[in-house]
């Protein structure tokens, strides 16, 4: 049997709502995923500069950095090559999940979540 600590993934969930994110939070651990919290672009980079992650879950909409600022600085630095990162939004119309995978998001996720959808997103990264 290998070691079950390999398959823990850890999660960051990035949002300027404290509900919204205690909620992701709650559902990824209902998963077996650590995650941990962020409550703005400038937080989750210092954290993600402190330690791995292998999930980001980022909202789109915050005040001073948005997620696609977050997003660009992430894809620019080679210490975040292979890293998910899922686009957290309420903005669900079709051409909005296109700009935000051209963007280089990796999947999106539409408010309000549930644990079925958050499950569904992440499934390759569960059964990995």
């Amino acid at each position: 049997m290998s070691d079950s600590s390999a398959a823990i993934k850890r999660a960051l969930v990035v949002d300027d709502n404290a509900i919204n994110r205690h909620l992701a939070v709650a559902f990824f651990k209902r998963l077996g995923i650590v995650a941990e919290e962020a409550e703005d672009g400038p937080a989750a980079l210092a954290r993600l500069a402190e330690k791995p992650f292998d999930i980001v879950l980022l909202d789109i909409s915050m005040p001073g950095m948005s997620g696609e600022e977050v997003l660009a600085t992430l894809r620019a630095d080679v210490r975040f090559n292979g890293l998910r990162v899922i686009a957290y939004t309420a903005h669900a119309l079709p051409e909005e999940k296109q700009s935000l995978v051209e963007a280089g998001f990796d999947d999106l996720l539409i408010k309000p979540i549930n644990l079925k959808a958050v499950e569904s997103v992440l499934g390759d990264c569960l059964r990995s």
